[in-house]
C-alpha cells in the first residue's frame, strides 16, 4: 500500500486518513492494516502545525469519511500506564492560550475560540471496548495536545489539573483534529503509551513497546471501521 494520496483511487466504502508524527508510527499502523486499501497512513511531522498541514493536505487531494490522529505518547500516572492504549474522548490543546497572574488562561476563558474538539463518542467507546475485548490495555479520555513535552512533575499536576481526567499526552492531535472539523468530517485519536506524563528519564521509555501496541491496536480499527 502507498504511504501517499492516490486521489485517483476508486473510493470503497469508508476512507479513512489516518495522520502519524513519524515513519515509525505510520509503519507500525500499516502493519496492523495489513494493506486495507480504505485507509492511507501519512507522516506528517512532529507538532500541531506540521499535523494540520499534513491533514489539510491529504484532504484536498481526496475524499474520506474519517480522520485518524495516531502514534504514541505519554500516560498520565493512574490513568494510562505503559504498554497501554489511549482512545481520545476529547481532543484537548491543553496549552493554547495565555499566562496571567493568576494562572494560565485557555482560548475559551480568553473568548478567542474552543481548546476542545469532541470526537464521535459512540465510536471512539466501541473502539475502546473493542481493544479491550482483544485483550488489550484501552482507556478512553481526554488527549492533551502540547507543543512541548512535559519533563517535570509539577507541570504534569497542573495539566491534570486544568484538563480533569486527562490519559495522554502527544502532540499533534488537536491540529489533526482541527483539519479534520474544517472539511466537516469526524477525529479519532488514538495513543499507544511509551512513558509517563512527568519527569523526562529517557531510559524508562518503551517505545518498542508502545509501537507494538499501536500496531496491534491498528488492526483492531481495521475491524471497527468496516
Amino acid at each position: 500500500m502507498s504511504h501517499e494520496i492516490n486521489a485517483g483511487r476508486e473510493q470503497t466504502g469508508l476512507r479513512v486518513l489516518v495522520i502519524t508524527a513519524v515513519p515509525a508510527e505510520r509503519d507500525a499502523v500499516l502493519r496492523g492494516l495489513r494493506g486495507d486499501e480504505r485507509f492511507d497512513v501519512v507522516a506528517g511531522g512532529v507538532g500541531p502545525a506540521a499535523a494540520a498541514a499534513s491533514a489539510a493536505k491529504a484532504l484536498a487531494a481526496a475524499e474520506y469519511g474519517m480522520v485518524v490522529s495516531a502514534g504514541i505518547g505519554g500516560g498520565f500516572p493512574d490513568r494510562a500506564e505503559i504498554g497501554s492504549l489511549v482512545v481520545a474522548d476529547a481532543i484537548v490543546a491543553a496549552d493554547l492560550g495565555a499566562e496571567t497572574p493568576e494562572g494560565f488562561r485557555s482560548v475559551d476563558e480568553l473568548g478567542f475560540g474552543s481548546s476542545r474538539i469532541a470526537v464521535d463518542a459512540s465510536l471512539a467507546a466501541r473502539l475502546t471496548e473493542a481493544l479491550q475485548s482483544a485483550g488489550l490495555p484501552a482507556h478512553m479520555g481526554p488527549v492533551l495536545t502540547v507543543s512541548t513535552v512535559t519533563g517535570t512533575a509539577a507541570t504534569a499536576s497542573e495539566l491534570a489539573a486544568r484538563v480533569p481526567g486527562a490519559a495522554a499526552e502527544a502532540m499533534e492531535g488537536f491540529g489533526v483534529a482541527v483539519a479534520a472539523r474544517d472539511r466537516g468530517l469526524p477525529a479519532l485519536e488514538l495513543r499507544a503509551i511509551s512513558n509517563a506524563v512527568g519527569p523526562r528519564d529517557r531510559e524508562a521509555w518503551r517505545i518498542k513497546e508502545a509501537l507494538d501496541a499501536l500496531e496491534a491496536a491498528g488492526a483492531i480499527l481495521l475491524e471497527v471501521l468496516r
